[in-house]
């Protein structure tokens, strides 16, 4: 079970590793917290009042076009997107949205897909949302509150019969080594890198969670891609996520990385396989 935000996260973060489960036979199911209403329409080619008068029912239907791609399950948690606030300083959420939830109203509905679904493992982003937007951070503090209740008992006593999930992971998919490969390979090929300046940025900011698991996925790339293009309105055919050729990220960092968060199962670390513990101890594919 991968717990996202928006339509879209769980096609820029761990897409290709999702990918690569469902054809080896794994269930896997993306849990989507909010609709993305209040998602800008991040592709030029996007920018059309038709577009905007009914952005919410388009990414649904991008939802569903990157759901059959990866080749997944999906359900909405039902949500209203928080939107990013800018400014200084910043203005307030707006009302009922899914950051200004109580928590244990946001993480009922989760509780249940999570004792429904039966998953072993599930993946999150870390406490800091992967970068600090309301409805990321939200969404990690309810996938580890549904995390830890799921298999209790006393806990949403309402929500479907217990169930404990074995492992949990932080997303660890932009950081530092991995664009620097991939600069470097560019460089290598003779291509113009786009990750100079971001890079320069990047110093002195050290991972807060060690990496601990790399899962090779390289074949999957491509599936990845085309997941991602299928959410027209927030992704830019031109735009970052394309200015590395598949080819040479396939070369330069061939895995999708994340940091073991919880495991109620014994495993060695550094990992390569989520399931890594989880095998042993439960018949899966």
């Amino acid at each position: 079970m991968a717990v996202h935000a928006h339509p879209d996260d769980e096609s820029s973060k761990g897409a290709a590793t999702m990918a690569r489960y469902a054809a080896e036979g794994v269930q896997v199911l993306v849990v989507t917290c909010t609709g993305g209403e209040r998602g800008d329409i991040l592709n030029p080619a996007m920018e059309k009042p038709e577009i905007k008068a009914n952005l919410a029912a388009v990414r649904m239907e991008e939802m569903a076009k990157a759901r059959e791609i990866l080749g997944v399950e999906q359900q909405w948690l039902g949500f209203v997107d928080s939107g990013l606030p800018e400014g200084d300083p910043l203005p307030p959420l707006p009302e009922g949205c899914f950051a200004l939830q109580p928590l244990e109203v946001a993480s009922e509905p989760l509780v249940r897909a999570m004792r429904e679904f039966r998953p072993h493992v599930v993946l999150t982003y870390d406490d800091n949302g992967g970068y600090p937007h309301p409805d990321h951070i939200m969404c990690h503090r309810v996938s580890v509150e549904a995390f830890e209740a799921a298999g209790d008992p006393d806990r949403y006593p309402g929500a479907g019969e217990p169930w404990q999930p074995l492992k949990l992971y932080y997303h660890m998919t932009f950081h530092q080594k991995r664009f620097e490969a991939e600069h470097e390979a560019m460089i290598k090929a003779g291509l113009e890198s786009p990750y100079a300046e971001m890079l320069k940025r990047w110093q002195d900011r050290p991972l807060q969670w060690e990496i601990t698991t790399q899962v090779p996925c390289a074949d999957y790339f491509e599936v990845r891609d085309q997941a991602l293009l299928a959410h027209a309105t927030q992704i830019d055919p031109n735009g970052p996520f394309f200015a590395c050729p598949t080819d040479i990220k396939r070369e330069a960092w061939p895995t999708e990385d994340y940091h073991l968060a919880r495991s109620l199962v014994d495993t060695e670390l550094p990992e390569d396989d989520l399931f890594a513990g989880v095998r042993e101890k439960v018949c899966l594919p």
